[in-house]
């Protein structure tokens, strides 16, 4: 699904137009990148929870020369799946 087929759905669900539906959801994309840069945890009960996780640093290996290389330390998002978003999947 698209960012486009995602606006159509909503827009139909809600009974309002693709534009409103868009600029809902671009709203919802910005509170969230927002919320995770500042470090907050997003938590939408039923669905799931948002948070950053950190990774420290460790060393790899570059698989075309095998040289043993250090992979810096970083930040990356996390999602876990609420119940019912699991329950629906089954």
């Amino acid at each position: 699904m698209t960012k486009a087929d995602l606006v159509s759905k909503i827009a139909d669900t809600a009974g309002i137009t693709k534009a409103v539906a868009e600029k809902a959801l671009n709203g919802f994309i910005s509170a969230v990148s927002d919320a995770l840069a500042d470090g907050e945890k997003i938590t939408l009960v039923g669905f799931g929870t948002f948070d950053v996780a950190e990774r420290s640093e460790r060393g790899g290996r570059n698989p075309r020369t095998g040289e043993t290389i250090k992979i810096p330390a970083s930040k990356a998002v996390r999602f876990k799946a609420g119940n019912k978003l699991k329950d629906s999947i089954k």
